[in-house]
């Protein structure tokens, strides 16, 4: 049953992509103009490279498809695999991958400016300071989050860390093969593609264990966010083509091979659902609506998605034309990721015996109803699931335990780690825009943007702060991160508003952009109305006050975005 529907969805995502995507493509967005794009116009070497098109896919692809499509599914799999899955297919097809498409031609046609940079043209001054703001905040708690929770699984499963960090010096090679000795990339990747999964064996037999040396597990944690955060700020100053670009290529290529063999093992185990189709909130769980869509967050639709395809893939597009592939078809692959991810919770972790969860809770005979006794469990666990059940699903085409285990965990950390540098990159290039804004000059220095962008960040991941929901104390980044869902949403709903402005100035039909974005606007503004009073309900008035700061900002933008409505239809 499992695996018919998966082959369903796969089916759904293909016939979006050959019919709804060609559609909006032509008739909403116009991709068929023949322009220069920006990384033509604008090339520099640095940050506007033209870019062959699959290996643009695959920077793309890696960037939006970091650890929270893992993640949100996994969680949202609490309430059945029915309304999770759901979610994943619409969402994908008509929201989320339509919104990353949109952003993408946006940015094309306006010189490669951020979507948050665009938005003072269709609305004002006032609003494109107020977005670069909104988006400034979003991507510190991020890079914090993201960093710290990479470090965790280099902790946890140190098999990865050697075939995670290779390849930084593989992505160098391709890199320099590509842009100076003009190399086809078939080849090459090729051949990083077996490296790649060399070290992935290689990294069973050499776990590098930081606390083998004596270290604490807490020490090894922090050394690795240090590490993590230097790595970032370097590769967001290198020449695109030298490293992030080249690294998101290869790495796309391990990724799109592990997420075949992943609905390899699904279709030859061909599992049950473990879970029932739907089930309601138990005390101590939130409703279903509006929290299910947040939690699901990026496996169907991101606001930090508009940040990469107008920040630096709109940057690199070599002909409007690859815009489709690149825009609508790296949201499709995301959404491939968060229906995998879904089936290994629903259906993969049925197949899985005695492990242990997180906690130290040993598990002699796993199956859904063990794994989510309880929403606490539920979201304590986390990716966990897709590890344990997506091992399984690759055990029945006959991979070793630990061998399937580490794939599984080197995908999870290998998503996460290409968004983190592409985020520090877009956080520098927001600095830059801010600077242009209120015409302080030193933020457009690229040394200063990669400061400003780092070490707040780095801040929320060092930082302790009082947890009100358990009265411990933890890192600000964690205490913050449950205001990302409904934030991230929130900034999705204010960039498909800014499109349907962009394009409706441009007289082309938008009702397209404008119901996903009625629909995410209720569902953002219901989570964080949701949120602000769980925080009252503790007491605890900083988050209180970030999350009232969030909410007045939308609304703010959501009464310019009326007055602009109102100023279009004057003008014709």
């Amino acid at each position: 049953m499992a695996a018919l529907v998966t082959a369903a969805v796969l089916a759904c995502f293909a016939l979006g992509y050959r019919f709804y995507a060609r559609w909006v493509g032509r008739r909403v967005f116009g991709d068929d103009e023949e322009i220069e794009t920006p990384a033509h116009a604008l090339e520099d070497g640095q940050d506007f490279v033209p870019t062959n098109p699959h290996v643009l896919f695959g920077h793309h692809f890696t960037s939006i498809a970091g650890a929270a499509p893992i993640i949100g599914p996994c969680v949202a799999a609490y309430w059945g695999w029915l309304p999770a899955l759901v979610w994943v297919v619409v969402g994908t097809i008509f929201m989320g991958a339509t919104h990353d498409f949109g952003a993408l031609v946006a940015s094309v046609k306006e010189r490669g400016r951020s979507i948050a940079d665009i938005a003072g043209g269709v609305l004002s001054g006032r609003a494109r300071l107020m977005f670069l703001c909104f988006v400034l905040v979003l991507v510190w708690l991020v890079l914090a989050v993201f960093a710290m929770a990479i470090a965790g699984l280099f902790v946890a499963q140190p098999t990865a860390v050697l075939p995670v960090n290779i390849e930084i010096v593989v992505a160098v090679a391709i890199g320099w093969l590509l842009y100076k000795r003009k190399t086809p990339p078939l080849v090459p990747s090729l051949v990083a593609l077996v490296l790649l999964y060399a070290f992935v064996y290689l990294g069973t037999l050499l776990p590098l264990d930081a606390t083998a040396l004596g270290v604490t597990p807490d020490q090894a944690r922090k050394g690795w966010i240090a590490a993590l955060f230097v790595y970032s700020a370097i590769a967001s100053l290198l020449p695109v083509w030298l490293l992030l670009q080249p690294r998101d290529y290869i790495n796309s290529h391990q990724l799109l091979v592990g997420l075949v063999l992943l609905f390899g093992g699904l279709f030859v185990a061909h599992p049950d659902f473990d879970a029932p189709a739907l089930r309601s909130s138990a005390e101590g769980a939130p409703p279903i609506f509006p929290i299910l869509f947040v939690t699901v967050a990026c496996g169907a639709i991101s606001g930090f998605h508009g940040l990469v395809s107008s920040g630096t893939s709109s940057k690199q597009l070599s002909s409007l034309k690859h815009a489709r592939m690149v825009g609508y078809g790296g949201m499709l692959g995301e959404g491939a990721l968060a229906l995998a991810a879904t089936m290994a919770a629903v259906a993969g972790v049925g197949l899985v015996t005695a492990c242990e969860l997180p906690g130290g809770r040993v598990v002699e005979d796993l199956s859904w109803g063990v794994y989510y006794d309880s929403w606490a469990h539920a979201g304590a666990y986390k990716a966990v699931a897709f590890v344990l059940g997506g091992g399984a699903f690759l055990e029945s085409l006959g991979i070793p335990a630990d061998l399937a285990r580490t794939i599984m965990a080197v995908l999870v950390i290998s998503f996460a780690a290409t968004t983190l540098d592409t985020a520090t990159r877009i956080q520098r290039l927001i600095v830059a825009e801010i600077g242009d804004a209120l015409s302080v000059k030193p933020l457009t220095n690229p040394l200063v943007g990669t400061a400003i962008a780092v070490i707040p960040a780095v801040l929320l991941a060092y930082v302790d702060v009082t947890d009100p929901a358990t009265g411990e104390a933890r890192e600000a980044g964690w205490v913050l991160w449950p205001i990302f869902g409904a934030s991230n949403q929130l900034l999705a709903a204010l960039t498909l508003m800014v499109l349907a402005l962009y394009f409706a100035s441009k007289k082309r039909p938008v009702w397209a952009l404008v119901i996903p974005q009625l629909f995410v606007t209720a569902v953002a503004l219901a989570a964080i109305v949701a949120k602000l009073q769980d925080f009252l309900a503790a007491q605890s008035w900083p988050l209180v006050s970030i999350a009232a700061l969030m909410l007045a900002m939308t609304l703010w933008m959501l009464v310019e975005g009326g007055l602009a409505v109102r100023r279009l239809r004057a003008s014709r």
